[in-house]
């Protein structure tokens, strides 16, 4: 199919995303427990302009790397997470179908619905048949996919320990695969920097989606001289949070996304209480159906303790005090992952000292 045809069916489904997008925004909350204002006003609407921003590209990939004919691999299988099911999808098939390639993906087994709604549109769209193919099930079926001999392309996003599987699982073949796996985000407070602002940024950076990201602010690092400072207000601010309905547009943090997630961050909790961390949840009350945890932060936590270097994927915060530039950046190194970051200082130069010598893929710089 010329690469501008292709242009013409993504832009379709763009389209008629946009003009879904409150039924979807309503099944992605229904299926995976996030506030519908987080739906409606972010994921519904940046999976609508993923699909724009690759609708433009597919006839422009010869003038994206100068010298090199763009050519489609083939078949790609993807697999996604449950935290962010139609982003994730859109982030996966968008370019994709852009670059010519044929799509299998797989939702995760706890949140399909707006993939398989997602389907429907691309029917809807006329996108020829076998184009993009949803395939759902739990990790058999993800297995089935990656070691499909009619794979080209592997793109994955989740844990750290299903991604090493599929590393291993593709050595030795000519399968080319990207994988966006675990996170333990640190963010780093400096006596200089606007306290309202960085608390109002750690707030939303760990109790953002229940903390279901892979990048979420789950370790904060704060300079001794205004931790106390940081931590009243952390704690004042998660006492206006509100816990519940997540299709009430007044709700901050929605339901956890299974009751096995629940668990873990149940176990992993309990395991820093036993190692000395000094607790605090907010004083909500929680609905008494359903898989719900309140905010909660952790303080007097050392580096070797597990929720201070294991993925949580909840709403826990682990909080670190330091004195030096060298100590912050230290600790914040001090973590078997490297996917983000942050940095809140009102001097740049030390905003910058700091960025380049933290080991993350991505850094959030907060002048």
């Amino acid at each position: 199919m010329p690469a501008r045809e292709r242009g013409k069916y993504i832009y379709r489904i763009a389209r008629i995303m946009q003009e879904r997008a409150r039924e979807l925004a309503i099944i992605e909350s229904l299926d995976g427990g996030k506030p519908i204002r987080e739906s409606r006003d972010i994921d519904v609407p940046l999976a609508a302009a993923h699909f724009f921003y690759y609708a433009g590209w597919a006839d422009k990939l010869d003038y994206a790397l100068p010298g090199m004919a763009a050519q489609p691999l083939g078949v790609a299988g993807q697999i996604i997470p449950w935290n962010f099911p139609i982003l994730m999808a859109a982030w996966k098939i968008a370019p994709a179908l852009a670059c010519g390639n044929t799509v299998v993906l797989k939702p995760a087994e706890t949140t399909p619905l707006t993939a398989l709604k997602l389907a429907e549109i691309f029917r809807d769209a006329d996108l020829p048949p076998g184009v993009v193919n949803i395939v759902t099930g739990a990790g058999a079926t993800g297995a089935a996919i990656v070691n499909h001999p009619g794979i080209d392309k592997v793109a994955f996003t989740g844990s750290t320990d299903v991604g090493k599987i599929i590393q291993k699982a593709l050595a030795g073949t000519t399968k080319k695969y990207t994988l966006e796996l675990g996170g333990k985000a640190a963010n780093i407070i400096f006596e200089d920097a606007a306290i309202d602002q960085a608390v109002e940024g750690i707030v939303n950076g760990i109790f953002f989606n229940q903390g279901h990201v892979c990048c979420a602010g789950s370790r904060l690092f704060v300079q001794e001289s205004v931790a106390n400072e940081v931590v009243r207000k952390l704690k004042d601010r998660m006492e206006t949070l509100i816990i519940g309905d997540p299709l009430d547009k007044n709700t901050d943090i929605g339901a956890i996304n299974s009751r096995e997630q629940l668990n873990k961050i149940k176990a992993l909790v309990k395991v820093g209480v036993n190692e000395g961390g000094d607790c605090y949840q907010s004083s909500c009350t929680l609905p008494s159906k359903g898989f719900w945890f309140k905010p909660t932060i952790f303080t007097g936590v050392a580096q070797s303790s597990r929720i201070v270097q294991e993925e949580i994927f909840g709403p826990v915060l682990s909080i670190q005090t330091f004195r030096t530039v060298e100590e912050a950046v230290e600790k914040a190194n001090n973590t078997p992952y490297g996917l983000s970051g942050g940095v809140w200082s009102d001097k740049g130069s030390k905003v910058f000292k700091v960025t380049s010598k933290i080991k993350a893929g991505v850094l959030y710089q907060h002048l």
